[in-house]
């Protein structure tokens, strides 16, 4: 692809996404941290249980729309000819940094104490959402399992998307269509060929269909080249004129279809599509001219945080939830704990963003010039790159 417009709405999503993902977390049952007490901060268990089910699906949903975008950014951002290896190493930049602070941050707060090295260690290297065991993908900083993922995709991403470009944009959607098929496709693998285990301590369904289903990487990979599809339908002019209202109707209706659908369709199947109609619209909202909120500096500006402000939930959530017990509170003052924590987050999120993701992407996302070699007159992929990168993009 040459170069494109940027995408500003698509930065302001990936915030909301994020927060998504916030509040599933701030209303979990049980924590993935030992010894996995609840999150949820409400006293009365019929609210305690009724919020962790009408919230129970945002944070399948906004694992979702990240895999998605993931692939639609770096798509819509790929230059035929690049170097494959200075686009692994940028995104390794652009993940490591970050995952690698809160490693050390994690391990020093608590998990050193309670992590066997076969845990912390596939953790540091990001290749623990590979094994089934729920102590180590679930190990050190529980949301960086998705990283796990978005390390595949980028290792895979320069050999794959050049034979995707040269398909016939006639074909596009069913390219799109078949990576739905393929989404459909593990689901049943996963409800009738994996082998029953002990259940779950964060969901009702066995152990090995939880990571197979969602946690396993390549089975994310659909949703990731859906995203890349979906990048080409939009280049190609192919995107029908759908407003960004219509998308979030068809989002709700694929969440309400998740909540009343068995437990392993929320995963992804029942909201990609969805998501997919989401990021499309954004784009040529922006590509058109018409956004207005999701472009605005200040939600550009969350939505730049978003990756940092994801990762950091292991520590401004889920630790601060482990050292406060199983302390509950009254509905007016859990509302007030969550925002106090959510804040907590946000200040998390600028700093990391700050001192470490922006200052690494500066001057180790490409390799330094030798003395007296002159600066290439070509604008540079990362000044063309869509303001929008996904957490862990």
């Amino acid at each position: 692809m040459s170069d494109r417009p940027r995408l500003p709405s698509l930065t302001g999503l990936r915030f909301f996404a994020a927060l998504s993902v916030f509040v599933f977390h701030s209303m979990l049952p049980n924590s993935p941290i030992p010894p996995f007490h609840p999150v949820n901060f409400f006293a009365d268990p019929d609210l305690a249980h009724n919020s962790a089910v009408v919230v129970g699906k945002m944070g399948f949903l906004g694992v979702s729309f990240f895999f998605i975008l993931s692939g639609f950014v770096l798509t819509w951002s790929w230059k035929d000819g690049q170097s494959k290896l200075l686009f692994i190493r940028r995104r390794v930049v652009k993940i490591f940094p970050n995952h690698l602070t809160l490693w050390v941050i994690c391990m020093v707060l608590f998990a050193a104490a309670i992590t066997p090295w076969k845990a912390w260690l596939p953790n540091f290297f990001l290749i623990h959402a590979w094994f089934p065991q729920n102590y180590i993908n679930a190990g050190v900083n529980t949301p960086s399992w998705t990283l796990s993922c978005e390390f595949l995709f980028y290792v895979l991403f320069p050999f794959l998307v050049p034979l995707i470009m040269k398909i016939p944009a006639k074909y596009l959607w069913f390219g799109a269509a078949a990576m739905i098929v393929g989404m459909a496709l593990i689901e049943v693998v996963d409800v009738y060929l994996i082998p029953n285990s002990a259940k779950s301590e964060l969901t009702p369904i066995p152990v090995l269909q939880l990571w197979f289903g969602y946690l396993f990487p390549p089975v994310r990979l659909f949703e990731f080249f859906l995203g890349v599809f979906i990048a080409r339908i939009v280049a190609a002019g192919r995107w029908p004129r759908l407003p960004i209202w219509v998308a979030l109707v068809a989002c709700l209706g694929g969440y309400l279809v998740a909540m009343y659908t068995p437990f392993v369709v929320g995963f992804f199947l029942a909201t990609a599509m969805p998501l997919a109609l989401l990021i499309g619209s954004a784009a040529m909202s922006d590509i058109e001219g018409r956004s207005r909120f999701l472009s605005s500096r200040f939600v550009v500006w969350l939505g730049d945080i978003s990756f940092a402000f994801y990762i950091c939930q292991g520590v401004a959530l889920f630790y601060v939830r482990r050292q406060m017990g199983d302390v509950t509170f009254s509905a007016p003052v859990a509302v007030q704990v969550i925002l106090g924590l959510f804040g907590l987050n946000i200040l998390l999120a600028w700093a990391l963003h700050t001192f470490v993701e922006s200052p690494a992407m500066r001057h180790l996302a490409r390799p330094r010039r030798k003395r007296g070699t002159p600066a290439p007159a070509a604008v540079s992929v990362e000044t063309t790159l869509p303001q929008t990168q996904i957490a862990g993009d």
